[in-house]
C-alpha cells in the first residue's frame, strides 16, 4: 500500500481547511508506518519508553474514538485497548498485536468520526463531555484539538521511524 498525502487547500473555507489538515495529519501517521513489518512497528523509541509506531496508531484510534464517539456523539463507547487497570494499554504491545488489526481499527474509528461530524456545524456542541471538563465542546474545538494531537504524535513518529530504519522526512 502506498500512502498518498493530500496537501490541504490554501484557499478553502474554515471547515474544509480544518478537515483537510486533520486528514493530512492522519495520512502522515500512516505514511510514517508505511513499509515496516510488525516487528519494526512494535520497536520502542528508546528504552525504557514503550512508545512505538504501532502503539501510536492504537493510541490515535483511542483518541478518535474518545473525541468523536464519546464526547461529540455521547454514544457510550468504551475503550479499545486500554482499561482502568491499564490506562496505557494501547502502548503495551505483545507479539500478537498486528499492524493489520491496528490499522483496520484506526481506519474504522476515522470513518465513524467522519460520520459523526457530518451534518454538524462547526458551532454545534458535543452531546458528551471529556474526562477533563464538564463543559461541552464545539466541533471546531474538537477538529483543532485533533490536528494538534496528530501533529504532536507525528513528531514522535518521525523520530521513531528514524530510529527503526533511518528514514526521515516531513
Amino acid at each position: 500500500m502506498t500512502i498518498e498525502r493530500t496537501q490541504p487547500a490554501t484557499d478553502a473555507g474554515e471547515r474544509a481547511m480544518l478537515e483537510g489538515w486533520l486528514d493530512y495529519q492522519r495520512e502522515t501517521l500512516a505514511w510514517k508506518c508505511e513499509g515496516l513489518d510488525d516487528v519494526q512497528l512494535r520497536t520502542a523509541a528508546v528504552p525504557p519508553s514503550e512508545l512505538s509506531l504501532l502503539g501510536l496508531v492504537r493510541h490515535m484510534a483511542e483518541v478518535e474514538r474518545s473525541w468523536f464517539r464519546r464526547v461529540l456523539a455521547n454514544d457510550g463507547s468504551g475503550p479499545i485497548y486500554y482499561s482502568d487497570e491499564d490506562r496505557d494499554g494501547e502502548f503495551h504491545l505483545t507479539e500478537a498485536d498486528t499492524w493489520e488489526e491496528a490499522y483496520a481499527t484506526w481506519q474504522g474509528e476515522i470513518a465513524t468520526a467522519r460520520g459523526n461530524a457530518a451534518g454538524l456545524s462547526l458551532d454545534d456542541l458535543s452531546e458528551g463531555r471529556s474526562r477533563f471538563t464538564d463543559k461541552p465542546f464545539n466541533l471546531r474545538w474538537i477538529y483543532t484539538h485533533m490536528i494538534e494531537e496528530y501533529a504532536r504524535h507525528n513528531g514522535h513518529a518521525d523520530l521513531i521511524r528514524e530510529r527503526v530504519d533511518g528514514a526521515t522526512g516531513d
